[in-house]
């Protein structure tokens, strides 16, 4: 596994396969850091074990070689998060990516409520994938369907919060750390406790700081290991 201690990669045979933490930032989409990881690796199986969207930033495992067959290994591993809500406001796509389309009074909520409405999303906890997502229905992704003002049913899903930690409330903001089962959304989270307060909220920022035991601590920028595949 490629990581923050690794020193020298010139010699690596990456079509025999590999794995490399990578920090993405922000504004690249995860497909872009794997076809990034592609050209400095020259080796044409390449993927990811998790989609991070365009605006997070954050852990992205990636497979290289002979190691894509194992992908399904790191993607069915929990995941942590940590982020902000901003109340008061709610987003088509439930995060900054879209404008607002409505602003409503957060006055009224006070850390106690936040601490309550806190503890009602632990454990298990049913989700309503957003219009926004990668999801297919009918062969077409949702965002692009979300795109045209299109939104059709989608049936809730089943997903673990096993961590839900409040780090910072600064009204109309509340920091957070999530701990939590694959296929969670953390945008939906976001848009619900808005909704549980009576208030409204969309998710302002978020970053992937674990999947399982790998952190995001000793992973590499892309330009990190370009730099390293060229010493």
């Amino acid at each position: 596994m490629i990581t923050k201690k690794s020193i020298d990669l010139k010699n690596i045979d990456y079509a025999s396969g590999e794995v490399v933490l990578i920090d993405k930032e922000k504004g690249k989409s995860s497909f872009n850091i794997v076809y990034r990881v592609r050209k400095i690796v020259n080796v044409k199986k390449v993927g990811h074990a998790g989609t991070l969207d365009p605006a997070a930033t954050g852990l992205l495992i990636v497979c290289v070689g002979k190691q894509t067959k194992e992908i399904y290994k790191y993607q069915d591993l929990d995941k942590t998060y940590s982020g902000t809500i901003k109340l008061g406001k709610n987003t088509p796509s439930m995060d900054a990516e879209t404008e607002f389309i409505e602003e409503r009074d957060y006055s009224f909520v006070t850390e106690e409520m936040v601490e309550e409405t806190r503890k009602l999303f632990l454990g298990k906890i049913q989700q309503i994938p957003p219009m926004y997502s990668a999801l297919k229905q009918n062969g077409k992704r949702l965002y692009k369907l979300a795109r045209k003002g299109v939104e059709v049913e989608r049936q809730p899903r089943e997903v673990t919060i096993y961590d839900f930690e409040i780090t910072r409330i600064e009204l109309p903001e509340i920091d957070f750390r999530i701990r939590c089962s694959k296929g969670t959304y953390i945008r939906v989270i976001a848009n619900d406790f808005g909704e549980k307060l009576n208030c409204g909220g969309y998710l302002k920022s978020l970053r992937r700081e674990a999947i399982g035991e790998f952190n995001v601590n000793d992973s590499l920028s892309v330009d990190e290991f370009r730099t390293l595949n060229e010493v």
